[in-house]
């Protein structure tokens, strides 16, 4: 809510200090993930993202919450007008420290993507070399990132390589000492 609607330093206030983000066009601390992001919405990339309702299981001290997520980002290619959706699912490590909770991590894991021309009729200016190079999970949002000068790593965990989704899965949730 707070990266679609602006509020950076609310978004800023969910992190601890040295929390950590990986998803597709960003890695790193997630105080630094909110300035990139103000500074990608700035450059007139406007995610917007629907967000499904969110489970938490909690051990102790360590939580995890996960939700499904669709992001979707207009964007122009070759002069026609695209809305990209990425399907995702989302994850957050948070912490209980000195009493107040917070963010340890941020990632993502990702499931499919689709690319439509905004304005019926018109045809989406992508063809199937153009994205040839990008795994199947993420590969309109690599391409349409791509576009915009984002690199977008391609070992991030996706359903076109299940043992990534596992990987992560059991890292996230092994963090909390939970079971997946």
């Amino acid at each position: 809510e707070c990266r679609d609607m602006g509020r950076w330093d609310r978004m800023k206030a969910c992190f601890h200090a040295d929390a950590v983000v990986r998803i597709s066009w960003f890695q790193g601390k997630g105080h630094d993930f909110v300035d990139a992001s103000r500074d990608m919405a700035r450059r007139g990339v406007l995610a917007k993202h629907r967000l499904g309702p969110v489970a938490v299981r909690v051990n102790g001290s360590r939580a995890v919450a996960t939700l499904v997520a669709i992001i979707d980002i207009p964007a122009v290619l070759s002069g026609v007008a695209v809305q990209l959706s990425s399907h995702a699912r989302l994850f957050y490590r948070a912490e209980c420290r000195h009493g107040a909770w917070g963010l340890s991590s941020f990632e993502v894991f990702y499931l499919r993507d689709e690319l439509a021309a905004q304005i019926p009729g018109e045809t989406v200016p992508v063809t199937a070399a153009d994205v040839a190079g990008y795994r199947p999970s993420y590969r309109f949002l690599s391409h349409v990132l791509a576009q915009g000068g984002y690199t977008v790593r391609d070992d991030l965990a996706g359903e076109d390589r299940p043992e990534t989704v596992e990987a992560l899965c059991k890292e996230i949730y092994g963090w909390a000492g939970l079971p997946l």
